[in-house]
Order: C-alpha cells, then structure tokens, then sequence
C-alpha cells in the first residue's frame, strides 16, 4: 500500500492535469447547455480504462522496485542485473552509476596497490631487523651479569614488538598460514613460558603452573603468539607477587596475575583497536595493540576471550578452548 501510495504521489501532476481537463469538459458542457449525460457515458469508459492503464503501469513499476531492492542487496559487480530501462533518463542513471562504479573500483585498486605495498614494506623491515636482534642475542647468550639479563628481557621485548607488527599486517591478508591440527596445550605453555624464564627469575615474580592433560584444534604459532601476549602483559604490569596459569573450568583456559589490575569502566573496551585505559594513560609505552590482536586472532581461530579484574589485586584472562569445536558443528 506504502508503495502504492508513493507512485500515486509521483504520478500527481498527471493524475491533476486529468482532473483539470475532466472539469474543462464539464464547464464546457454547461457554459453550452449541453446534456450532461452525453459526457458522462464515455467518462465513465476512460474512468475504468485509465484506471486499468494506471494499475498495469504500477505493476510495471513495482517489478522494476523489487528488482532495484534485490540489486541492491548485492555487490557492485552486479550492476548488470538493473532492470531494463523503461523511460529515457533511466538510461543516464545507468551512465551515472556505473561511471561511479567504475570509479570505486579505480579507487579500490589504488589502496589496495598502496596497502600492498605497505605490507611489504614492513615485512621486510621485520625480517631485516631480526638480524641485529638475533646477533645481540647471541652476544648477550655469552654474558652472565645483571646487566646482560636486563638487555636481554629488553631485547626479548622488542623482538615481540616485531612479532605484534607482523601480526597486525597479517590479520586482513587475503591468504593466511594457519594450519589447524590437534596440540597439546602443556607443550605450547611450556615453550612460552621458557621464554620468559629470565623475566620471572630477574624480577623474582613467581609462577604457578602445573602441567595441564588437554588437546584441543588450533594453529599452534598464532596460539603461541596470543598466549605470549598475554603473558607479557600479565608480566608488564605485575610489579610483585606471582601468575598462575590453570584451567579454570574444563575448556577454559586461565591465566591470572596479581598486577595492577584494570579499571571497571575501561574493562569493557580494552580489547578495542587504540584503547589503553586509566593505566595505559599513565604508561607511555602503552599502545592498544596488543589486546586487539588478541582479540582478533581468537576470533580467527575460533576462541572465546574474556577478561575480569580488580584494581590493586589482579587480572584474570580467559581463553574458551572449546570455541573452535562449536564453530565446526
């Protein structure tokens, strides 16, 4: 009825100029001292054959709506699917929208040469950069002080900046390197966690972990990389006391610290892109990015994230193991 009404109102001068033109005949009969009823018989004809006529012609234009509406719901390439025209200036919109078409494709293709090569950029970069950090490594291996420890952590904390660059160029690729397969979640905590050992030793944070029985589906170096990441973070903004890593619940994994803990009202956000919260604010070196690729690597690999805390006692961060298998069902 909506769409009824819509075509009457835009059918309005035809339909008055017809009205005019019924009262011009009608006027005309009686300035005349016609009869009346002489008009009135073939009034009545074109009445029910305009009618006819203009219902014919909304049925027309409604085929052409629903048309429109299912062309819309789909992408620009089918812009061959518009109706065919039936007035002249349908004709020019269709110039006008696949000019304009043609010039999102031409922009498209122009950022995504410019993303392409940004990507490559960095990735480069990243690689090149592993060099120098590998040979310190290696220097810094042969050194047993204090000061030798510290470079390390330090160095071990920019050789995971790299890794969180490379992470953020490789979340929207077209084509990704994850290989899904059965692991086994100790042998994965136990490689992290080994490449920590220095940072828990040299800032006498202890850790509480047993070794856990379960396997679960997933692609074992992005894991790794979310569980390091979390792990850094507990780590970052623990200045004493201890981080459990343990299943809270049967698919749940746990990992909690006694940090600093975060803000009620930042809580809901800090897996936002940019966020850094109360605490971030404080802490210049914060950037917002490791949460979000968090998040975003659980969500491609089919895990459940979530996070509770409480300022000055601790966090907790919870990964849902089972996700994965739910979302192959």
């Amino acid at each position: 009825m909506n769409l009824f009404l819509k075509y009457l109102k835009a059918k309005k001068v035809t339909i008055v100029f017809i009205i005019l033109f019924i009262f011009i005949f009608l006027l005309s009969f009686e300035l005349y001292h016609l009869p009346i009823m002489a008009v009135i018989y073939p009034f009545i004809i074109s009445s029910v054959i305009g009618f006819i006529l203009l219902i014919v012609t909304f049925l027309g234009e409604k085929k052409k709506h629903d048309a429109l509406i299912y062309t819309a719901k789909l992408s620009s390439a089918m812009i061959e699917m518009l109706p065919e025209s039936s007035e002249f200036l349908d004709d020019d919109y269709k110039l006008i929208i696949s000019q304009i078409r043609q010039n999102a494709l031409t922009e498209q293709q122009i950022e995504e040469a410019k993303y392409r090569d940004l990507v490559e950029y960095y990735t480069v970069w990243a690689h090149q950069i592993k060099t120098p950090i590998s040979s310190m490594k290696l220097t810094l291996g042969n050194m047993d002080s204090l000061e030798a420890r510290r470079m390390s952590a330090d160095l071990f904390r920019i050789e995971q900046y790299v890794e969180m660059v490379l992470t953020y160029l490789r979340l929207d690729a077209e084509s990704t390197d994850y290989v899904f397969r059965k692991h086994f979640l100790d042998d994965i905590i136990k490689s992290s966690v080994k490449k920590f050992m220095s940072e828990f030793i040299g800032r006498k944070i202890s850790l509480k972990y047993e070794p856990i029985s379960y396997s679960f589906i997933t692609d074992e170096k992005w894991f790794a990389f979310v569980f390091e990441q979390l792990l850094s973070n507990a780590l970052k903004y623990t200045n004493e006391g201890s981080i459990s890593i343990y299943m809270s619940d049967e698919n749940v994994l746990c990992i909690e610290d006694t940090g600093i803990g975060i803000e009620k009202e930042d809580l809901p956000r800090i897996f936002e892109k940019g966020y850094t919260g109360k605490i971030g604010r404080l802490d210049h070196t914060a950037t917002g990015l490791g949460l979000y690729l968090c998040k975003r690597t659980c969500d491609n690999l089919g895990i459940g994230i979530l996070a509770s805390s409480t300022p000055s006692v601790g966090t907790k961060i919870y990964l849902d193991l089972s996700q994965y298998d739910k979302r192959k069902e």
